[in-house]
């Protein structure tokens, strides 16, 4: 019963966060001239403004929020280690790297290139993951936790390397977009970018969850696990590809958001405990949460990359848990 109370308190704290972030931004909308925009008694402006910019950039908060945080606790879960995070290892730089040569050199604005860009997202961190897979297997040995996390430390580092050579080759445009871009700015602000990531959370965070017994399993150590009958690499590999599916399909619509699939599942753990047939819903609750805050931060404040403030929250906090590791 206290966990349950916990996820109702998360989730009012997201309608709150909505009210506000409604009400937040550039351009100013009162309380009451939000209320009567919704049931459309506003001007045109003040429709335009609700509508088409502030409520899909909203919804996209919450859902980026949540498929990141499922991600970094997916990720956590079976690498038994809690630094893990899909900006950390890889996957984020990855499927950046994809999108933002697809931008850079097929720019076009019709709304098949907005679908399309989860799917190459997709392959981009699915490339990169495999890379780390392959790199992290030893024969005779399987995949070893902390293997995984050094080499996807390593691979994102080269990948960011690559990212660096290709922006100085672009032009002036290309280049700030870029820039603001990898800082982490949601840029997908209409609807269409919406409907483009929503098939993704909607088919993952369920399946996810229903992994939620397979990961309580994997945090076991190797031995125990294939005791109790699980197919470890099998199941790894499952769970590997859901991580990978929800960070690359929200860093198409969000940039290069980190520390969210770092801070969420912490933050949920310590509420909820390490079970994760309570961690994985929290972890999404509180991921959402952290991020609509943070983008209404960033869209009230000086108008900053919403990646800016994730990681001013983040960066102290991961030091904090680099200082605890026991590793």
């Amino acid at each position: 019963m206290k966990s349950l109370a916990i996820m109702v308190i998360l989730g009012l704290l997201i309608i709150v966060a909505f009210i506000i972030s409604m009400n937040s931004g550039y351009i100013k909308l009162s309380p009451l001239q939000v209320l009567k925009t919704l049931f459309g008694g506003g001007t045109a402006k003040e429709s335009l403004i609700l509508f088409d910019f502030r409520l899909p950039r909203i919804v996209i908060s919450v859902l980026v929020g949540a498929g990141l945080a499922v991600s970094g606790c997916i990720l956590q879960g079976i690498t038994r280690n809690g630094l893990a995070d899909p900006s950390i290892l890889g996957i984020v730089s990855g499927a950046g790297l994809v999108v933002v040569l697809f931008i850079s050199y097929f720019p076009s604005t019709s709304p098949s290139s907005v679908f399309l860009l989860p799917f190459l997202a997709f392959v981009g961190a699915s490339l990169t993951a495999a890379l780390i897979y392959a790199l992290a297997f030893k024969k005779g040995e399987g995949i070893s936790p902390i293997r995984l996390l050094l080499n996807g430390i390593g691979v994102s580092a080269g990948i960011s390397a690559a990212m660096l050579v290709l922006t100085l080759r672009m032009s002036p445009e290309n280049y700030k977009f870029v820039a603001v871009w990898l800082a982490g700015s949601i840029w997908g602000t209409s609807w269409k970018f919406v409907i483009a990531l929503f098939p993704w959370i909607v088919i993952l965070l369920p399946f996810s969850f229903y992994k939620a017994r397979v990961l309580n399993v994997l945090n076991l150590n190797e031995q125990t696990a294939a005791g109790l009958g699980a197919p470890i690499e099998k199941e790894r590999l499952f769970l590997l590809a859901t991580a990978v599916g929800l960070a690359g399909s929200c860093v198409a619509v969000s940039g290069g958001i980190g520390f969210v699939g770092l801070i969420g599942p912490h933050l949920a753990r310590r509420l909820v405990g390490p079970k994760h047939q309570l961690l994985l819903p929290t972890s999404a609750l509180a991921g959402g949460l952290l991020l609509i805050i943070a983008d209404t931060l960033a869209r009230s404040i000086a108008d900053i990359p919403t990646g800016v403030v994730v990681a001013i929250i983040g960066a102290p906090y991961f030091l904090y848990l680099l200082a605890r590791s026991k590793a």
